[in-house]
């Protein structure tokens, strides 16, 4: 039995003399005589962009989607830069869409219509293997469905929108959009369909930071441009002045020459605006107010369609071609190289094909970490 404790003694002096694991060394290890002292590596932090995702709409000649191309037939480039196609789609990948519907009472005499295109949107836009989430905007935003792939569900939730106030957060809705499809899984496609009048009252959110974080989380937004002038004809008269001659956010006269295209010039002198141009430079401008055609710079600026609907007939159509579209996309996925750059990157799609044209999303933007 002595033995047996001397031992257990023993060994347990063995082992308090070995290094501890779970300790730390206290203060600087000194160097040896003759021996230069070891410097630590030197930590390098990049930051990097995620996969970007690129929609691709090639339409032909006699205004056809073209949908016979395959991954050698195209190039893309990022600021200037060739890129390598990592992935490569024909509106193959599952869609996670956000369907947003403006329910003021300014446009309230078209929601009927709105509600009765409820089927369109379930067969062409989320189709029978896609998700959907529903929201609304008034002077608030409003979750009318989370994310279903019950499409019975989704028909329900729209047609059974109600009017609400005269407020119309849009941009305050499509952040909250964009919000709602960030969690989805990254090898879905993301779209936003927004169904509404173009002009914003009230929004805390800037279109140009929504735009931003639209682009970085692959999103593709496509609108349906409801007309107040439409729908003031069916409810009661209210107005004393002449109706606008062009539709609401557009404008009749030519651009003021020699002055750079941006809300404030295009307000103050009207004019063709460059959609393009002012997509880019609301994306560059985060917190400057956009006021001018913001469905169609949402659309824009991330790679989508404006469909603008001044009859009720008409909506259903123009959801059914975002519908097609949707099915029509080719979507090109790349890792940018130097995309640690901050800025504006640009995006440039070119196709070996002559005599089409090709539309996808211009560009995305990295902020200074």
């Amino acid at each position: 039995m002595l033995a047996a404790c001397l031992a257990i003694l023993a060994a347990g002096l063995v082992f308090s003399a070995l290094p501890g694991r779970s300790q730390q060394t206290q203060g600087p290890i000194p160097p040896k005589p003759d021996k230069p002292v070891q410097q630590p590596p030197e930590a390098t932090i990049r930051v990097r962009v995620a996969l970007v995702n690129a929609p691709v709409i090639v339409i032909g000649a006699k205004g056809e989607p073209v949908l016979d191309l395959q991954q050698k037939d195209f190039r893309i480039f990022d600021d200037g830069a060739a890129q390598t196609i990592e992935a490569f789609e024909l509106g193959g990948q599952q869609l996670s869409a956000v369907l947003v519907f403006e329910t003021s009472s300014r446009i309230a005499p078209l929601l009927p219509a709105v509600q009765k295109s409820a089927i369109i949107f379930t067969q062409t836009v989320v189709g029978p293997s896609g998700e959907a989430a529903v929201l609304s905007y008034d002077n608030s935003v409003s979750t009318l469905l989370p994310f279903s792939t019950d499409n019975d569900k989704i028909e329900k939730t729209i047609a059974t929108l109600q009017p609400g106030d005269s407020g119309a957060r849009l941009y305050d809705a499509l952040a909250s959009a964009v919000g709602l499809l960030r969690g989805r899984p990254p090898e879905q496609r993301r779209a936003i369909v927004v169904v509404g009048e173009a002009s914003d009252a009230g929004s805390e959110q800037r279109l140009g930071r929504v735009l931003r974080d639209a682009q970085l989380a692959n999103i593709v937004i496509y609108s349906v441009g409801l007309s107040t002038t439409s729908a003031g004809l069916r409810s009661q008269p209210s107005q004393t002045g002449p109706s606008p001659a062009t539709p609401p956010g557009t404008f009749g006269g030519p651009s003021f020459p020699g002055t750079a295209q941006t809300p404030t010039s295009q307000q103050q002198y009207g004019g063709n605006i460059d959609l393009l141009g002012l997509a880019e430079w609301a994306v560059r401008n985060a917190t400057a107010v956009v006021k001018d055609r913001p469905l169609e710079v949402a659309a824009t600026a991330t790679g989508g369609a404006f469909q603008p609907v001044f009859r009720d007939s008409k909506i259903e159509t123009a959801i059914d071609a975002i519908g097609g579209e949707l099915n029509s996309q080719y979507m090109l996925s790349y890792r940018p190289s130097g995309a640690d750059t901050p800025g504006y990157h640009q995006i440039k799609v070119t196709v070996n094909r002559p005599g089409v044209k090709v539309r996808t999303r211009p560009g995305y933007y990295l902020e200074t970490k």
